[in-house]
């Protein structure tokens, strides 16, 4: 779990800011929350204040853990600053947003407009925030003067201060650092500072200001053992190392691929065959709660809550398998859209699965055989297809909702095994009281999944667990399980393929 762990650094900046003071713009700061509970928000950081301005470019980067399989909920706030007190409470709230982190880093950057409260905007404000990853733990540090600057205040020297730009991927120019003002000097020494090379240059040492990297090749290095250099005067060495050739190589994270732009296609596919119970019967495993849940649907939310994020325009194909359908009832379908719409079997958001599911039930009739492949083959189909762009562009995440009693296993391995080489991950979780043996056996983890004729997965995809283990434990804490290994997955894929992450291409010159 703890490589999946990253530390992500937002950028701030808004426009039209209310303006509180009178007779001047207002004094903005950024504060940066998450919640911890149900109605509690813990401070995570703040941005410098910035004086006099209604649209502020905070340089001060808010920083914090990103993992990608929980919701982090987070609250942004603006406060017009009027005194030197660190308590917000006595300071004019100029707006905010509550957003998740995954929406910010599935975006990039995102502008929202501020509100006041839910519903209530705050004039026409606006905060865009921009994400970036930091993976480099080197720093610049610089010692900067100035000598005969210009003379621009009218009854004194200037008061001079320097800004540091760098380039984004999109060719836009987002300000990294600003110095301190020096006042009334136009031979200007500032202090000393230190900025993460990320901040400052994304690590790209070929970016302008940077120390240009070398590129050593053969260089040779003679290999020195001292006792014998002292014992024997014509003693040269003790061999050479030659240096053949030296280059720089990016690990690229999941993040990196999902900044690019990468989708994650969210598919599930709900088990309704017999061994699940009758619907209308409390010992069944669909039995509907008189809070409206049941362990099928505890599971869909805690997972496509976290998933949802990552997928641009909520769009979810949700299918059945194992039960017998309406006005004829005659065959088994072992893969029928969930919405009854087979040229259409996308559902709006989490809550669109939700709302089809409880919709169907009472129209359908639980049958069986238990099969998993022709869904697995189905999202496997999609994935081939987007597969052959060639590009780091789509990822597809197949959750499976049963009560583990498997009927085509071999067909299933097989697929599970052809799909290893397609951009999927497969998660399974089990509901009710069944002996998962088989379910265990598919997630691999006790020795390499193998075809029916002996082939090895390519990498390992499946995920599975029992929902039972979970009973008891956080609502989060199933999300969490499951979706732990989804980001090394997608990177081991496009990995693999040797795909690089996208980047967005800069707008074109006038």
């Amino acid at each position: 779990m703890a490589d999946c762990v990253s530390k992500v650094e937002l950028s701030v900046s808004c426009s039209d800011l209310l303006d509180k003071d009178v007779g001047s713009k207002s004094d903005p700061l950024c504060v940066l929350l998450q919640k911890t509970a149900a109605d509690s928000w813990t401070e995570l950081g703040r941005t410098e204040r910035l004086k006099n301005t209604s649209s502020p470019s905070f340089s001060q980067r808010l920083r914090l853990d990103y993992h990608f399989e929980t919701v982090q909920n987070l609250k942004l706030g603006v406060y017009d600053i009027d005194n030197s007190s660190v308590d917000l409470g006595d300071d004019d709230y100029l707006g905010g947003i509550e957003i998740t982190l995954g929406q910010i880093v599935s975006s990039k950057t995102l502008t929202r407009p501020l509100q006041l409260k839910k519903g209530k905007p705050a004039g026409k404000g606006t905060i865009t925030v921009t994400a970036e990853e930091i993976k480099d733990n080197r720093a610049i540090e610089l010692e900067l003067e100035a000598k005969h600057l210009d003379k621009k205040d009218t009854f004194g020297k200037s008061d001079p201060f320097l800004e540091f730009f760098k380039q984004g991927d999109d060719g836009k120019w987002q300000l990294v650092y600003r110095t301190e003002v020096v006042k009334n000097n136009l031979n200007p020494c500032w202090k000393k500072f230190c900025v993460p090379l990320q901040t400052f240059c994304c690590s790209d040492l070929d970016r302008p200001l940077k120390v240009p990297l070398i590129r050593a090749t053969d260089v040779q290095y003679e290999c020195i053992h001292p006792e014998k250099q002292k014992k024997k005067k014509s003693y040269k060495n003790s061999g050479v190392v030659f240096v053949k050739s030296c280059k720089l190589i990016t690990q690229h994270t999941f993040l990196d691929y999902v900044m690019g732009g990468c989708q994650v296609n969210f598919t599930v596919g709900i088990d309704f065959t017999g061994s699940n119970g009758d619907p209308r019967s409390p010992n069944s495993l669909h039995y509907l709660s008189p809070d409206g849940l049941n362990q099928y649907l505890s599971a869909l939310w805690s997972v496509g809550q976290v998933v949802q994020d990552y997928d641009t325009d909520k769009l979810f194909p949700a299918f059945g398998f194992g039960a017998k359908l309406p006005p004829d009832y005659q065959v088994t379908h072992h893969e029928f859209a969930l919405n009854f719409n087979p040229t259409s079997p996308y559902c709006q958001g989490i809550e669109g699965i939700i709302e089809a599911y409880r919709m169907v039930l009472p129209q359908l009739r639980l049958s069986g055989p238990t099969n998993f492949s022709p869904i697995i083959n189905h999202v496997s189909s999609i994935a081939t297809g987007a597969a052959q762009a060639n590009t780091a562009s789509q990822y597809f995440v197949l959750l499976i909702l049963t009560d583990g009693e498997i009927t085509d296993f071999d067909q299933t391995r097989d697929a599970i095994v052809r799909a290893s080489r397609l951009p999927l991950s497969i998660i399974i979780i089990g509901v009710g009281p069944a002996d998962f043996k088989a379910m265990e056996l598919l997630d691999g983890d006790d020795g390499v999944l193998r075809s029916t004729v002996g082939e090895a997965v390519a990498r390992d995809i499946v995920q599975f667990v029992p929902f039972r283990q979970f009973k008891d434990a956080p609502r989060t804490a199933l999300a969490q399980s499951v979706l732990a290994e989804v980001p090394n997955q997608l990177v081991s894929y496009f990995k693999m393929r040797g795909l690089e992450p996208t980047k967005p291409s800069a707008p074109a010159k006038s």
